[in-house]
């Protein structure tokens, strides 16, 4: 595998767009553009997230609630002679507080994840959004709105396709990669961290994971879910249920909640508000997943 690793670095991917599948319309996508360099004086930074360096030396950032991002992408990390692997050094954030972290996969929609971002500014909370790139491709405003108002973006694939993702590790790579380039078209940076389409047991290897490290990403799972995706289509009412079923009295410092904003979520926005209601009252912080969250829980 490592060598496939090794001429997966050094030959550009050459991507065929797809659809969304029967998550969004069916309309023909755009083919996305390769990224233009970035020049050092044009490399974003700003007071609401954490700019990797060259070298990824600076992530190390005793923060929680700041997303991370990366103004290289790998091709140009690469032809420029710029690390690509985060460092082994790199320490998950340890905090005696705990830490909640609301995560949102499969949009961005045009009327779900709006909603679910009109709550989170209700509630004064950050969320973590991990999305398909055709749906980017789709709703680039509604990517650029979460990136604007502070939350996390990551990267879930660019179709969801299980078929075509779990074939082979580098076809996993290939929509990864996809998905940044069409990001960071919209937002001018990409994402570090990706969430892999129903979790890595059972479909990733040691094959998926030594490419992962690789190329620099890092996947959260989760440790709880409102279980909005299952054939039971659970009712807001019983996605809260399902929260504190879950947890019951064993809870731990830090939780990722599991939730989907996307077509036909609309139990989902219903339930957000308790759902954040009830990590207040059990006295949680609310945090962004960076490179640096836990993806060990207990």
């Amino acid at each position: 595998m490592r060598k496939i690793f090794i001429l997966a670095l050094s030959v550009f991917a050459v991507f065929i767009a797809a659809g969304c599948g029967s998550t969004a319309n069916s309309e023909e996508t755009t083919e996305p553009q390769p990224v233009e360099e970035v020049e050092e004086e044009n490399v974003p930074q700003s007071d609401k997230f954490v700019t990797a360096n060259k070298d990824f030396s600076n992530l190390q950032v005793p923060e929680f609630n700041k997303p991370v991002y990366d103004p290289y992408g790998v091709w140009t990390r690469r032809d420029k002679g710029y690390v690509t692997a985060l460092p082994e050094t790199l320490q998950p954030y340890e905090s005696e507080e705990k830490i909640v972290y609301l995560t949102f996969d499969d949009g961005p929609d045009p009327i779900n994840t709006p909603a679910a971002l009109d709550i989170l500014r209700d509630e004064q909370v950050p969320g973590t959004f991990y999305v398909l790139g055709c749906m980017a491709e789709q709703n680039p405003d509604v990517l650029k709105r979460i990136f604007d108002e502070g939350h996390a973006i990551g990267n879930h694939s660019y179709d969801h396709d299980y078929k075509d993702l779990y074939a082979a590790p580098w076809n996993f790579m290939e929509q990864i990669i996809k998905t940044d380039t069409i990001i960071q078209s919209i937002t001018g940076v990409r994402p570090l961290i990706i969430r892999a389409p129903g979790g890595t047991v059972g479909a990733f290897d040691d094959n998926y994971w030594e490419m992962l490290r690789a190329f620099g990403y890092v996947e959260h799972d989760w440790n709880t879910a409102t279980q909005d995706a299952t054939p039971e289509k659970p009712d807001a009412q019983m996605q809260v249920s399902n929260i504190l079923n879950q947890l019951g009295d064993r809870r731990p410092n830090t939780v990722i909640v599991l939730m989907h904003t996307t077509y036909g979520k609309e139990e989902t926005i219903k339930a957000l508000p308790e759902i954040i209601h009830l990590f207040k009252d059990w006295g949680y912080k609310f945090g962004v997943v960076t490179p640096m969250t836990p993806n060990k829980f207990y």
